[in-house]
């Protein structure tokens, strides 16, 4: 069974620790990388066009971001919540700023629409 909702974690590493063992993997393999990058660059060299598009477009996947698919329902969700924290956190002075901002930008807008 998991822990019960609404306990803290006991033990272990705490948030955001990286794991040593990945760590030093990754530094091993970094290490390899360094020292063989003349030789890997001379052997991408020697392979036919298509195979040496398809080695560095496997490579991409490791230096690029994967792109995530959402719906924008789900995009417009998380820009509202990023907006509500931010106003939770916000000082009165500067939300009083914003509306005055928003009402002048809109009232500037009705204007212009009346006037075309």
């Amino acid at each position: 069974m998991g822990r019960k909702k609404g306990t803290t974690k006991t033990g272990g590493r705490t948030v955001g620790t990286p794991n040593k063992i990945t760590g030093t993997v990754k530094e091993w393999i970094t290490s390899i990388i360094d020292g063989n990058r003349q030789q890997f660059e001379e052997d991408l060299e020697k392979l036919e066009p298509g195979e040496r598009v398809r080695v560095i477009s496997n490579l991409l996947q490791y230096v690029t971001p994967k792109i995530q698919s959402a719906n924008p329902e789900e995009l417009m969700e998380a820009e509202y919540q990023k907006l509500s924290e931010l106003l939770d956190s916000a000082p009165d002075e500067v939300i009083n700023e914003i509306v005055k901002r928003i009402n002048r930008l809109s009232n500037d807008r009705r204007r212009t629409t009346t006037e075309d």
